[in-house]
């Protein structure tokens, strides 16, 4: 026990020397620091008193630069980290309600990556299931069939056809990427388990069909020739499903404070050109009031009645914004155009390059402004051309009504001329950027479609669709002799086509037959008549010969 008590006195002794000591280093040790510190503040202090002003404040300055450089480099990495967030946000919204939600989504990444991915097979195989691939789909009549069109490896043969296509071509642009991305997958599914000379090549398929179904997807049926037996084929069908409806743009479109010039080149055409003022007035002045017309006119003929049809209008609807160019050369609706462009001084505008037998509305107009962007995109539209009115009501029994009755689109009074391009909305700013008309292009036609192919190559949308507020009136058409031959031809298919339908050409063509028939059946009526009352006469009944 005794033991126990030394042991813990000299335990206790030991610790409070130790802790006696420790005190005192450490005291020393701060008295060291505080001598080191006032040392290098001494030798600081000495240091700017030995250098020089000149040589402190520069290395002042240098100081400062490095500072400033460091908190430039973090701002430049603050801002690139913005901008991605900000391209993060812009990117295209998937809207809740277009995707199926097949089960609430997890917490985790990883949980809600696979949870996307299952809503999106799922989604896919929905529409692969309603999909007419596999089974039939009860339609109400028969234009709700979706029709298939037929292709080979090297060519397609179109169902939707308009007077401008061709009834059969090779598949360009997308149609080719698309068919060629769907051969190459047909091609892997049947080679799969194939090797050698059993694997299925170019040489094997024999034709296929595809359509595009708007609302699931688009469907493709392919054939290949068995190997080594005779009519076997191996037949495999895919489908490209359409994915949900996205919402890209969200936003409002002003369009009441939208100028539009108006740009109509001329020669000649006087009562022509009078109608065209007229309907000008009531729809463009009166409706619309956000225009401006700018007339550019080829030689001397006749342009006196044109300034007095222009004075006129002015006056009685006290209309200002009109521009009359005079031009003393042969006419060329390039060059009428391209003048008339040029011309205009304040600034970008929207352009609607016309013709002056073009009738079109108040609501054209404001498709013109809805579907033109600077910068962004142009609008061709796809004109219904009228056919000749005293032809084609003539055929009906009818007669011509008057010109606005006229303004209807049915399959006897018109057809959609796709193959033209002629009228177009685009603003300036972007017809100077393309270099506008080849001026060098005489006489009708070939200006506008050189102008659709530069916009076509470059990097703005051209919105192609049928307008049915722009109407093409029909007239005369002339083929002037003294043009190149491609022009004359295309005059003459754009006068063909424009006189009247297939089928009422076809009943112009076959008159004589038409007549011949009708003559046919008037006389074999009137001698079946005839042969009736002979044989009444010749040949009474029982009963009167019985009564006399």
């Amino acid at each position: 026990m005794r033991l126990v008590t030394r042991a813990l006195l000299l335990l206790t002794t030991f610790s409070l020397v130790f802790l006696l000591f420790i005190g005192r280093c450490g005291l020393r040790l701060d008295e060291e620091l505080r001598s080191t510190s006032s040392s290098s503040q001494f030798s600081n202090d000495f240091l700017q008193q030995s250098m020089s002003p000149d040589s402190y404040y520069l290395d002042l300055l240098h100081r400062r630069e490095e500072e400033h450089r460091s908190e430039i480099k973090a701002l430049k990495d603050e801002i690139s980290s913005l901008k991605k967030k900000v391209s993060d946000l812009q990117k295209p919204f998937v809207d809740s309600v277009s995707v199926p939600i097949i089960e609430p989504q997890p917490k985790s990444h990883g949980d809600a990556e696979s949870a996307r991915s299952l809503e999106c097979s799922e989604y896919l195989r929905k529409q692969v299931a309603s999909a007419e691939i596999r089974h039939g789909v009860q339609l109400n009549n028969e234009y709700e069939i979706v029709p298939f069109t037929h292709f080979t490896f090297g060519r397609v043969y179109p169902v939707t056809l308009g007077l401008g296509k061709r009834v059969v071509e090779k598949p360009i642009g997308y149609k080719r990427k698309d068919l060629l991305e769907v051969f190459v997958r047909a091609l892997d599914v049947i080679n799969r388990d194939k090797k050698g000379k059993q694997r299925y090549t170019v040489d094997d398929f024999t034709e296929g069909l595809f359509r595009n179904e708007p609302t699931t997807g688009s469907h493709y049926e392919l054939y290949f020739k068995e190997k080594n037996m005779s009519r076997v084929y191996h037949r495999v069908v895919l489908m490209r499903p359409f994915g949900p409806v996205q919402t890209l743009v969200n936003e409002r479109v002003r369009t009441s404070k939208e100028l539009i010039n108006v740009i109509l080149p001329l020669s000649g055409r006087i009562d022509i050109f009078r109608t065209f003022m007229d309907r000008f007035a009531k729809v463009a002045i009166k409706h619309d009031k956000k225009v401006f017309l700018t007339v550019v006119y080829f030689g001397d003929e006749g342009l006196h009645e044109v300034r007095v049809i222009l004075t006129k209008i002015s006056r009685e609807a006290k209309f200002r914004n009109l521009k009359l160019l005079t031009l003393n050369e042969t006419f060329s609706r390039g060059k009428g155009l391209q003048v008339g462009v040029q011309h205009w001084s304040k600034g970008d505008v929207l352009l609607f390059l016309c013709d002056v037998d073009i009738v079109f509305t108040s609501r054209f107009l404001e498709r013109c402004r809805l579907n033109a962007a600077p910068a962004k995109k142009v609008y061709y539209p796809i004109v219904f051309s009228l056919y000749n009115p005293s032809l084609v009501y003539s055929l009906q029994g009818k007669e011509t009504p008057s010109e606005a009755d006229q303004l209807t689109i049915s399959r006897d009074s018109g057809f959609w001329r796709d193959f033209g391009f002629g009228m177009t909305c685009q603003y300036r700013s972007d017809f100077m950027n393309v270099k506008g008309f080849d001026e060098d292009i005489v006489g009708w036609g070939g200006e506008d479609v050189m102008l659709y192919r530069k916009y076509v190559r470059s990097n703005l949308v051209v919105v192609r669709a049928t307008d049915p507020g722009i109407f093409h009136m029909w007239h005369e058409k002339v083929c002037d002799p003294d043009l190149s031959v491609d022009q004359y031809r295309a005059c003459l298919r754009s006068r063909a086509l424009g006189e009247a339908s297939h089928a009422q050409l076809g009943l112009l063509a076959f008159g004589d037959e038409l007549k011949k028939h009708q003559s046919i059946l008037a006389s074999q009526s009137s001698s079946t008549v005839d042969g009736n009352v002979v044989d009444v006469i010749e040949k009474p009944s029982r009963a009167q010969l019985d009564h006399r």
